[in-house]
């Protein structure tokens, strides 16, 4: 005998339902498909094909094998208030679609959610984003909320996942360690910004020299004779990218000593 039945009303019809996690499950899934839909009704082919070349989609590029759909950021950002009172689980089946615009809108949604939420909701997002960090993979990814999430649940707690996220083998993984730390810089802490840089000074990536870099200019408008200091003692080992971007708000002249090596 069943002690509990409950009911799914869709376009108006009623449906019985004996297992509510199951209706939990399909409700979710039905929400998640009404996004997808959305999404690809404001999908743009022109959009598409550049991101595909921007993002690097290509064989053998770091972005090799992502879809994208065309749509512009700022659209997705606005969508992020239509779609607020998503639940974790809808967003983590949205997070792990194949189209990278799916993926960014989770994001976006997971950061809203986290900086809303009590404890409780930031510490299940915060695991949910390193059980399905894989999917965070490509720079705007990362980007949009490695410091958002990772960098400002870590803040009183201890930095040991990016250590260990710095030392990984992928690159995102790599690249999340230190846009984490962008949290910190913001209010003033620069000790771990400062670590990381030094754990990846020999990255072969690229996009690890740019992340890099930027941290460390940021250090520099917070405090400009900290960055000096790691800079002056590593700036002649520093791959030419890393130091472009840190040095770049320098004034030319002092810009040119670093570049030149006469600092």
């Amino acid at each position: 005998m069943l002690l509990y039945q409950f009911v799914i009303v869709r376009n108006g019809n009623i449906t019985e339902c004996d297992n509510l996690e199951l209706t939990i499950a399909h409700l979710s899934t039905m929400t998640v498909r009404d996004i997808q839909k959305r999404l690809k009704k404001l999908g743009n082919k022109e959009h598409a094909a550049i991101s595909q070349r921007f993002f690097k989609t290509g064989p053998g590029e770091y972005g090799e094998g992502d879809v994208f759909i065309g749509i512009r950021v700022p659209v997705l950002r606005a969508l992020v208030k239509e779609y607020a009172d998503s639940s974790v689980e809808q967003i983590l089946i949205l997070l792990r679609s194949h189209i990278h615009e799916e993926r960014l809108l989770a994001l976006l949604l997971l950061v809203d959610l986290f900086t809303k939420g009590d404890d409780a909701v930031r510490t299940s997002i915060y695991e949910s984003y390193l059980k399905n960090i894989r999917f965070v993979n490509n720079w705007d990814l990362v980007d949009s909320s490695a410091a958002q999430i990772v960098g400002a649940y870590l803040m009183d707690r201890s930095k040991a996942v990016l250590y260990r996220l710095a030392e990984s083998v992928n690159l995102w993984e790599r690249r999340i360690s230190i846009m984490s730390t962008f949290h910190f810089v913001k209010h003033h802490e620069f000790s771990e910004t400062l670590k990381i840089s030094k754990m990846l000074l020999f990255d072969r990536q690229d996009l690890i020299h740019k992340a890099t870099g930027w941290m460390l200019r940021e250090i520099g408008k917070r405090h400009l004779q900290t960055e000096e200091n790691f800079l002056k003692t590593h700036y002649t080992e520093m791959p030419r990218t890393m130091l472009r971007y840190a040095i770049e708000k320098f004034p030319e002249q002092k810009r040119q000593r670093y570049l030149k090596g006469k600092v």
